[in-house]
């Protein structure tokens, strides 16, 4: 619909009618809708921005747009608020991949891509966070395992033999013991 169309009016016939009057009920709906463009593709320097982004941008974006989606149904995107999952990043490896000027070269990674080294080498991305890397399963694991360690630690047996360990450490100097090892190691 052009913009010169302007918000479109309801009409006293349902909008979806299929019947024979639905060619009717468009042009009384879409005043001003002009004929199917032509085939030949404008002239990229002298095009409208509109048909520019028609004939050159969206015949591009809008299949990648499209993987988009798909692959974040599949990192389950839209389940939680916090994900992994990086659409800016998927999006750029998909178009470079993609690109008819690279059609005969092999997938490239997001992080291979030339472009993408250079900005991240001069603007290094924070870490993940250990929550997002994980699963669920990998979490609770990790979890237990701190728990158990912790309930072990609390039994009195096993603080007495700390205690002792520790006492054993501060009588021996086992830190500057370690330390004289690793100096002469280094000497050699």
């Amino acid at each position: 619909v052009p913009l010169e169309a302007g918000i479109l009016q309801p009409s006293h016939r349902e909008q979806f009618y299929s019947g024979p009057a639905a060619d009717t009920a468009d042009q009384e709906l879409l005043p001003g809708v002009e004929a199917a463009p032509t085939l030949e593709p404008p002239d990229p320097k002298t095009s409208s921005p509109r048909e520019y982004l028609e004939y050159y941008i969206f015949p591009v974006l809008l299949p990648g747009l499209t993987e988009l989606l798909h692959e974040a149904e599949k990192e389950n995107c839209f389940e939680g608020r916090r994900t992994k999952f990086i659409a800016l990043d998927f999006l750029t490896e998909w178009l470079y991949n993609k690109n008819p000027k690279r059609k005969d070269e092999s997938f490239t990674e997001f992080f291979s891509i030339p472009f993408v080294k250079d900005w991240l080498k001069d603007h290094p991305r924070p870490p993940i966070p250990l929550s997002l890397l994980l699963s669920e399963e990998e979490a609770s694991i990790i979890i237990q395992s701190f728990w158990r360690g912790y309930r072990v630690r609390c039994d009195s047996e096993v603080q007495q033999l700390r205690q002792w360990q520790k006492k054993l450490r501060d009588e021996r100097h086992i830190k500057k013991v370690v330390k004289e090892f690793w100096t002469k190691q280094e000497a050699k």
